[in-house]
């Protein structure tokens, strides 16, 4: 996401101790950073998730409302995805209007959560063709510091799983939990020269060539995929980037679900 420029020193530094299946960190090529998770924070939202993924901070809330549904899907529950990119959390954020970054940001989170069907939005329906509920999903980047794809899936997912319908407030029945019923799980890998670098870091971010992430759900299938930057992957690296995707997200699912 940033466009920094990373000196040359420091460059050789890192590809020299990936190139030795090490990082500036301490982690493995295939090693996420740590994961801290903390639902429920924000009193006045239906959902709520803070994440913590590495040094890279971020607050997730979700709000529910009643509106109309979409013609092509007049039986199911609406979402809608933002992100904020507050210069707080970055130099290299702008107060203003939405960036393309955030525009992709918010597009790949959404879809990783709407192609895995995390939600029956089916059971979202208040009248067919009249009333359904809708998910707003805001994501707030607090501090960046690599890898906000990966943190704004974890908070969203997170925070989704949290939520509850406020129905009784709309005087259509009784609340009721969100009906989640599958876990996605993203996980991002860049590509620095020829090695593949799980979750990477601000630095090694700045670096990267190509970027890949693939979303996968608790049986392991595919659920969405976004490749990033102007560099490429060959088949057998989009095969192990997966691969890696389908190992990693077995150990970061449990804490979305605790």
């Amino acid at each position: 996401m940033s466009v920094e420029i990373v000196s040359d020193l420091m460059r050789d530094y890192i590809y020299r101790l990936a190139s030795g299946g090490q990082r500036t960190d301490g982690r493995a090529l295939d090693e996420p950073r740590k994961l801290v998770i903390e639902k429920g924070l924000i009193t006045t939202a239906e959902g709520s998730a803070r994440v913590h993924l590495g040094k890279t901070e971020v607050l997730v809330g979700v709000k529910m409302a009643t509106g109309e549904p979409y013609p092509d899907t007049p039986n199911t529950g609406v979402l809608s995805t933002s992100v904020e990119l507050i210069p707080m959390a970055s130099p290299t954020f702008e107060a203003g209007p939405p960036r393309p970054d955030a525009i992709e940001l918010a597009r790949v989170v959404d879809r990783g959560i709407r192609e895995s069907k995390m939600v029956n939005v089916g059971r979202l329906c208040i009248t067919p063709k009249e009333k359904v509920w809708v998910m707003f999903i805001d994501i707030h980047v607090l501090d960046y510091d690599g890898n906000l794809f990966d943190a704004a899936s974890y908070g969203a997912v997170a925070a989704l799983a949290s939520t509850v319908v406020p129905a009784k407030a709309q005087g259509v029945g009784e609340d009721f939990p969100l009906p989640v019923e599958h876990w996605p799980v993203s996980v991002t890998v860049a590509k620095i020269k020829d090695l593949l670098l799980v979750d990477p870091s601000l630095d090694e971010e700045r670096m990267a060539r190509a970027r890949l992430t693939a979303t996968t759900d608790e049986n392991g299938d595919i659920r969405a995929m976004q490749k990033g930057l102007s560099g490429s992957f060959s088949y057998d690296e989009v095969k192990r980037v997966i691969e890696t995707s389908q190992k990693v997200g077995r150990g970061i699912r449990p804490l979305l679900q605790s």
